[in-house]
């Protein structure tokens, strides 16, 4: 892949990876709908050169690690990547799972349905006041429980999701961390600060929702770009990610092999300086509509 590797742990991984998540059922409940398609998937991204996969065990839950299991076990040349933190309610509800009893209960279970003796990386997914706008909040007891886990070696890396600067620093005094995992996108620049920050300690940095979540990015300017690139809006906003930062690593998440394909060649694009600058632009102006 043309975009390049970055370091993740003690592994370089390509920087374009894949995300589990959309392997579950509607509202990323219960088994895939179409589990051959799911399968293929997972197939297709690994023969495509993806070697670093997002996934958790509250997916479905269980149902999308109990998939990568038996469709890729045993993740020979891979970094399956996990997180702890949630559960979910029998109403399909997302709950915070946040107690040092949870986070081990967790990890049990990732290193249960994964089939694994140790987790490549574990991130402490935070719990913000809506869900996903991070908080200040010291998380000290739930990182050492996770770094104690670390020393026991049933996870080889840490990292965090939905968290802040001041926890970033806070979790370092602990242990190593190897990757932040937040919100950013062309529409959602609140994390520019952090990702330089980040870089500066070669810190890899991955993006949730690169493509906007659930109601997709829409820009006139982004559509121009586009048109001019025979590309999709939705590729020239990976392609502008992997050119925000060389310590960011992208995970698009999908269940469909033409989709994954496009994803991944998201990677091959050229951005010219004035492309850049155009799209640089967009933040602020109110042309990305519902942008989560």
């Amino acid at each position: 892949m043309s975009a390049g590797t970055y370091v993740l742990g003690d592994v370089a991984v390509n920087r374009m990876g894949y995300g589990a998540m959309q392997l579950a059922g509607p509202g990323v409940w219960g088994p895939p709908k179409d589990r051959a398609a799911a399968e293929a998937v997972l197939r297709e991204a690994v023969a495509s050169g993806v070697n670093h996969i997002d996934t958790s065990d509250f997916y479905g839950p269980h149902t999308v690690n109990a998939l990568l299991r038996e469709v890729l076990h045993p993740y020979d040349g891979l970094t399956v990547v996990t997180k702890v933190g949630g559960r979910r309610g029998d109403d399909k509800s997302w709950i915070p799972a946040q107690s040092v009893p949870e986070l081990q209960s967790a990890v049990e279970d990732n290193l249960r349905n994964l089939n694994v003796d140790a987790l490549d990386v574990v991130n402490l997914r935070l719990w913000g006041d809506n869900g996903h706008a991070a908080n200040e909040e010291s998380i000290a007891e739930r990182f050492e429980a996770l770094a104690k886990l670390r020393e026991e070696g049933k996870i080889k890396h840490l990292g965090l999701s939905n968290t802040s600067r001041a926890q970033v620093e806070e979790a370092l005094t602990i242990a190593p961390v190897v990757c932040v995992q937040n919100e950013y996108n062309l529409a959602h620049r609140g994390d520019d600060a952090l990702i330089d920050f980040l870089a500066e300690k070669g810190i890899a940095y991955v993006p949730f929702f690169p493509l906007g979540g659930f109601s997709p990015l829409q820009s006139s300017a982004l559509s121009a770009v586009a048109y001019e690139l025979n590309a999709t809006p939705m590729q020239v906003a990976l392609a502008w990610l992997l050119h925000r930062s060389s310590n960011i690593l992208l995970i698009p998440g999908t269940s469909s092999v033409g989709h994954l394909r496009e994803n991944l060649a998201a990677a091959e694009l050229s951005l010219s300086a004035d492309s850049l600058r155009r799209l640089d632009a967009i933040e602020g102006k109110g042309s990305i509509l519902n942008a989560h």
